[in-house]
Parts: C-alpha cells; sequence; structure tokens
C-alpha cells in the first residue's frame, strides 16, 4: 500500500509519501510528480518520506531524478536517512 498526500502552501509543494515506494507504486509517485511540473509551479518541491517504509531500486531511481530537477528530500529513521544521503552524495572522481 502506498499514499501520496500533497500539501500545497504558498511557496512550496510537498509530497507527503506513506507506505512502500515501490513496484507499481513508484510509476505512480512520478506521474504525480510530473503532473506537478507540468503545472509551472515556481514554488519550492519537497517529498517527505518520514512515512516510507521501504524504497526498491526503482523508488531510488526516481528520487534521485526528482533531486536532480530540484526536489528536497526529507527522511527521518536511519535506513531513510541512508537512503537520502546516498541518493545526495555527490560522484566521486579519481
Amino acid at each position: 500500500m502506498f499514499r501520496i498526500t500533497l500539501h500545497d502552501e504558498p511557496g512550496s509543494l510537498t509530497f507527503q509519501f506513506e507506505g512502500k515506494l515501490a513496484g507499481p507504486w513508484v510509476q505512480e509517485a512520478e506521474e504525480c510528480w510530473r503532473r506537478a511540473l507540468a503545472s509551472q509551479r515556481s514554488s519550492d518541491l519537497r517529498f517527505d518520506l518520514t512515512g516510507v517504509t521501504m524504497i526498491d531500486s526503482a523508488g531510488k531511481a526516481f528520487l534521485a531524478a526528482a533531486r536532480s530537477q530540484g526536489a528536497e528530500l526529507v527522511a527521518s529513521g536511519c535506513v531513510m536517512k541512508a537512503i537520502v544521503a546516498e541518493l545526495t552524495r555527490k560522484p566521486q572522481t579519481n
């Protein structure tokens, strides 16, 4: 099960995700995010991951893509914070 709640505030739009960001729910989250981008919103985008219990590789790829386009990732708990840290780490150059 997965739930997306939008919090549209002046200057920001927060996607509150709850449950497992995995399997078909990744596509649903991405479509919701893309609709928000298409609306030409000038506000800050934030993904609240505090209610997420699991993220698969597709979910990580989605979050990385959203972050690369300016979305802020908010997490709590050791596992989710580690995943966000992994996604926000700059690639090393050799």
